[in-house]
């Protein structure tokens, strides 16, 4: 046998130490980070550092470990494996450290006063006589209290840190794990890690996984079995299944595992007996019945929506008796229309009526259709003739700028369904069956958003007799959350009763937003060419339609129409990934947008940095923010950002200013761009859609069709035709899992 080829060799492990000067890169994806750290050469002679740093703040003194080596173009480089936060030793180090904005209370100005006073000793001054803090000029007993608190947690949080560094949890998830068990994190990290994947936002079951591997539990232990199948089910409602049938359930579970499928299907009937899961027999998409399993939440929620919407349909007492047939006075139906149209200043069409009679004659009802077929001024007009006779309406909608919008249409007050039932910690409602809505008539506009687990929420706090209608376009794509709720309630044999509005008025059809809106969704090409107010701009390559998409958000289209970047524009791209993905346009819009400047305020967290008049989003349902939570979705801008305090401020398209610690940024991500499944519920003066091939496997025509409804003035398409037609020609493959379908024919 020939010998083998010569081995390269490894480098030796080295260990260097030095403050964090600045991170010039970070993938928050990967975690890898590229930086430049001071290792007392000078500020002038800085290294650069590469590789899992992810966490890391500037101003930390670190001791890293690593291997030397060189890069063509960038030279001399540290390539790091790990890393520890040390105290700095020297004076420009202490400065640094102190005025970095790590401990509360303790900015720049302030961390210059303390190194002046105490020099050298600072460090140890506050953590063994902070009382001596208040020699300093200008710090006062609040401040040094505050200061002291800080110290003593960053101090319990380092050790914690330590602990869990070892096992391969970046920092920032550390700090949370510290936030949510204080002294016992290390505790349930040893002995209990999956419990994190349930206990901790952000914490996923594979981290947890590894975690567990890390502190020894078997690989095939039943606790891992049970926690990776609920991971499975989880998942699967992330991508909006209510439930998996039960043989992909043990599939998913093997390959997420790798282990042996009897084991799988062991653990699984002990979850059914412990009730972490239910299993029932429901028709599958052909009508053969299908074992599904649900997790808890989603089959209750699932149960009580369905018959929560039949008993509202079924009930004798009626809160609108005025149109009901069995009035004593029953409405004239000609004399109610004709009077309607002198207040309106407008005839309804014929399925228009029909919308409207069914709306306040039935309990439960549906209204959907299209862009341009006049469903806004049919609701207008609904709520027109109950306003007249007496009725209390109440307006919702899923998302904080679609309630504006109805507010603006109806003349009459709109909120959120979470403000409307006043979601508490925890996510339970202020209003359910016990304490209704006190409401005659309740709409809800743009209800292809709404899932099933709100939905519900929604349908307890209805009293009966009082009607319930929804709105919205079912052509759309559904709801973020699990579940197809309007598609359901349009189902075949659903009893609820619907109106579907087809005919595009006439002003409508002027708009090339509204014609193409309705082409795509016949799966018929955009018309691109001599619109006003539909463009497309050809570039087959993903990365120059990347830079080409950033050009036309923040100059062309400003400079031609007039709008502004942040606030009329919003880009919309089919996924979050790649380079015409929503991460990297949000880079690459936000330096063209709202670029560093010298002296401005800025945080960085993870691969984010945030600046103030930042565009940003909440990524998660928050119940202990604001007056009744904050939810995924809700859109803002940062109006204030204190390194001292640590805290950055954030006002959302509610008018709502709401704070958020450093440590809590993760919760947040930019806006400029944001993915077509994120936008929905709003609309804009004018939306930026790159359209390339990179996005593939995600250009459907539903998706699409979502993204151009979201305009109201202006579409410009950036990319390739022939992702274009992809878009237009792939009809979403297959349902969702859901049987709330077969649950309201049924009865």
């Amino acid at each position: 046998m020939g010998a083998s080829a010569p081995q390269a060799p490894q480098r030796q492990l080295a260990e260097v130490e030095g403050v964090l000067e600045r991170i010039t890169y970070a993938n928050e994806e990967t975690g890898y980070t590229v930086a430049r750290v001071d290792t007392g050469r000078g500020a002038n002679d800085l290294l650069t550092v590469v590789g899992a740093l992810l966490g890391a703040q500037p101003g930390e003194s670190l001791r890293l470990h690593g291997r030397w080596g060189s890069h063509p173009q960038y030279g001399k480089q540290f390539t790091v494996e790990n890393y520890t936060t040390v105290l700095p030793a020297t004076i420009q180090g202490i400065r640094r450290y102190l005025g970095s904005g790590l401990i509360k209370g303790i900015g720049p100005r302030f961390a210059e006063r303390i190194v002046e006073h105490f020099g050298v000793d600072s460090l140890d001054v506050i953590e063994r006589e902070p009382e001596r803090l208040i020699e300093v000029p200008g710090l006062g007993p609040k401040r040094t209290a505050l200061i002291t608190a800080a110290w003593e947690e960053q101090k319990s949080i380092k050790e914690v840190m330590v602990f869990l560094q070892g096992v391969g949890v970046s920092t920032s998830l550390a700090v949370r794990i510290f936030k949510k068990y204080g002294d016992s994190s290390i505790g349930v990290v040893k002995n209990e890690p999956y419990r994190l994947a349930a206990d901790v936002w952000g914490i996923g079951f594979l981290t947890a996984d590894k975690i567990a591997q890390s502190v020894g539990i078997p690989h095939d232990s039943p606790e891992r079995v049970k926690a990776g199948l609920q991971y499975a089910l989880s998942q699967s409602s992330d991508q909006g299944n209510c439930f998996l049938p039960e043989e992909r359930l043990i599939a998913d579970g093997v390959k997420l595992l790798q282990v042996d499928v009897g084991l799988v299907i062991d653990c699984l009937a002990e979850l059914v007996a412990e009730e972490g899961v239910v299993r029932e027999s429901v028709p599958g998409p052909d009508g053969e019945p299908i074992t599904a399993v649900y997790l808890v939440p989603f089959h209750r929620a699932e149960i009580s929506l369905a018959n929560q919407l039949l008993r509202l349909l079924r009930t004798d007492a009626d809160k609108v008796p005025a149109f009901g047939s069995r009035s004593e006075t029953p409405v004239d139906w000609t004399k109610a229309l004709s009077w309607l149209a002198r207040q309106t200043g407008a005839e309804l069409a014929p399925e228009q009526q029909e919308a409207v009679k069914l709306a306040l004659t039935e309990k439960v009802a549906v209204l959907t259709g299209g862009p341009g077929c006049g469903k806004s001024f049919t609701v207008k007009s609904i709520v027109t003739l109950a306003l007249a006779k007496k009725a209390k309406v109440v307006l919702a909608a899923p998302t904080g700028r679609a309630a504006k919008r109805l507010s603006e249409l109806t003349g009459a007050p709109a909120s959120t369904v979470h403000r409307l039932l006043e979601l508490r910690p925890g996510g339970d409602a202020a209003y359910d069956r016990d304490r209704p809505l006190e409401a005659d008539l309740v709409v809800v506009d743009e209800a292809s958003m709404l899932d099933l687990i709100l939905a519900n929420k929604l349908a307890k706090a209805v009293a009966p007799g009082a009607h319930l209608l929804f709105v919205g376009d079912v052509d759309q794509l559904p709801s973020v959350g699990a579940g197809e709720v309007l598609r359901d309630m349009l189902a075949t044999h659903s009893p609820i009763p619907s109106v579907r509005l087809t005919k595009i008025f006439r002003q409508a059809q002027q708009s090339g937003v509204v014609t193409n809106a309705h082409r795509i969704n016949q799966g018929l090409p955009p018309l691109t060419d001599g619109l006003p107010d539909f463009f497309l701009f050809v570039e087959d390559d993903t990365d120059n339609a990347a830079g080409l998409t950033v050009d036309v958000a923040a100059r062309r289209v400003p400079q031609k129409f007039g709008l502004d970047p942040r606030r009329d524009i919003q880009v919309l791209a089919p996924m979050h990934r790649g380079p015409a993905g929503a991460g990297n346009l949000n880079t690459l819009l936000q330096a063209a947008v709202t670029p560093a400047r010298e002296g401005l305020p800025e945080r960085r967290f993870g691969g984010r940095t945030f600046r103030v008049g930042d565009k940003v989003t909440q990524i998660r349902n928050n119940y202990e923010k604001g007056q009744n939570g904050v939810f995924n979705g809700t859109v803002g801008v940062v109006t204030a950002l204190s390194t001292e305090e640590q805290k950055l401020t954030v006002l959302t398209d509610e008018d709502e200013e709401i704070g958020y610690d450093f440590d809590e940024l993760d919760e947040l991500a930019h806006a400029y761009a944001v993915t077509i499944h994120r936008s929905q519920g709003s609309e804009y003066p004018a939306v930026v859609i790159p359209v390339t091939t990179s996005a593939w496997t995600m250009l459907q025509r539903n998706l699409l069709y979502t993204a151009v409804t979201r305009a109201k003035k202006l579409v410009v398409l950036v990319g390739s035709r022939k992702a274009l037609g992809q878009a237009v020609r792939t009809v979403s493959a297959g349902r969702r899992h859901t049987a709330l379908d077969h649950r309201l024919a049924t009865g």
